[in-house]
């Protein structure tokens, strides 16, 4: 059938799938390395975007200023966010749309990993977003079609953060995914990681996969670290993947509550309990793995980070990128994980399908709002 095609397409694409970031933090790996991002611009910003001095952007810093100066630890990109999606209604209108594109750096790389390239520039991140609102609306301005977006749960960041989002139609609910943003120094978004979910979830069919495609990898002797007790979110999950990764397992699972709900989404189903979540760990503990960290927010209750997953002996340039979510309670433990890999066919053929038979909410299937068990 059409369905089981598209389904074999997105199995035989290992790239479409990556590790879970809990099992990376005891591979037998390499030292982990920092990858920079190069990016082909596919257009030129227009005249009057581009020299714009971002009087959206200005609007929201004003009603935040007073704020932000009576607290050095205000969250400025998470309050920035917030204001654009739910106030601006930037992933939902047109006119929100022009909201995000005017709090943009000028030169703003969007990586949308749906898309075959990272769009650059405000101009042409106005474009992207018109055009997947007004796909999601049945392709007019005015139309009263629902196509809302629901933000799940955001990080507190100043300088970047990241929040688990979900499409949203009437009483329905649909594609989720995560998207992870950071300001430069004069507090415009200078750059942007979006990954939907992948809708067809393979499950524990990518250990045979990975384990395959690594079967000739060496064992690399476990990396030494200094314990510490780090208790804000961002220094956790940098101390988890930088220090404590492909060493102790006792080590990485001292800092998950005994509660943890742990959202991958290569599963249908979430992971509940230390249990669970150790053994999902070690069951992806083998050589052949490097996880690499990119960019992490500054949030201290909870944060996101990118990632990219290198397989040896896969095909070079076939690096899995990747967003995670890590929520901490008051002592510190980690409480709820949302990962979610990019696929390696852009756009996938599965999640292409989906948004062309449902447009507003991104899936085949969408459920009853509040329906899910677990984000």
């Amino acid at each position: 059938s059409l369905m089981l095609h598209h389904n074999i397409l997105e199995i035989e694409s290992i790239i479409m799938v990556k590790l879970s970031s809990a099992a990376m933090t005891l591979l037998f790996a390499a030292p982990l390395s920092i990858t920079a991002f190069v990016f082909s611009p596919k257009h030129t910003p227009s005249t009057s975007l581009a020299s714009s001095t971002g009087n959206a952007l200005d609007s929201i810093l004003s009603v935040f200023d007073n704020k932000k100066s009576n607290n050095s630890n205000y969250q400025l990109a998470q309050s920035i966010m917030l204001s654009l999606i739910n106030d601006e209604k930037c992933f939902s209108t047109t006119a929100g749309a022009q909201k995000f594109a005017e709090s943009c750096a000028v030169d703003v790389v969007y990586e949308d990993c749906y898309e075959p390239q990272p769009i650059v520039g405000r101009s042409a991140v106005l474009d992207y977003l018109r055009a997947k609102i007004l796909t999601r609306v049945g392709g007019s301005e005015s139309s009263d079609k629902d196509a809302g977006f629901r933000v799940d749960k955001i990080s507190d960041g100043s300088k970047a953060c990241g929040f688990a989002w979900t499409w949203t139609s009437n009483n329905l609910e649909g594609l989720r995914g995560t998207t992870f943003v950071e300001l430069n120094d004069s507090n415009q978004i200078q750059y942007v990681r979006e990954i939907p979910e992948p809708l067809y979830k393979p499950g524990d069919l990518i250990l045979d996969v990975l384990k395959t495609v690594t079967a000739d990898a060496t064992p690399k002797p476990p990396p030494e670290y200094t314990p510490r007790t780090p208790t804000k979110a961002n220094e956790i999950a940098k101390y988890l993947f930088n220090d404590v990764q492909g060493s102790s397992p006792d080590e990485a699972m001292r800092f998950f509550s005994p509660d943890i709900i742990y959202r991958d989404f290569n599963y249908e189903e979430v992971l509940r309990g230390k249990a669970e979540v150790r053994k999902f760990i070690e069951d992806f503990s083998f050589p052949g793995i490097t996880f690499a960290t990119q960019r992490f927010d500054d949030g201290e209750k909870s944060t996101c980070f990118t990632w990219e997953v290198v397989l040896e002996g896969a095909p070079e340039g076939s690096a899995i990128k990747g967003i995670s979510f890590y929520e901490v309670d008051e002592s510190g433990l980690v409480t709820y994980v949302r990962d979610v890999p990019e696929s390696g066919l852009k756009p996938p053929p599965l999640g292409k399908l989906g948004r062309q038979f449902r447009p507003a909410v991104g899936v085949f299937q969408p459920v009853s709002i509040g329906s899910r068990d677990a984000l």
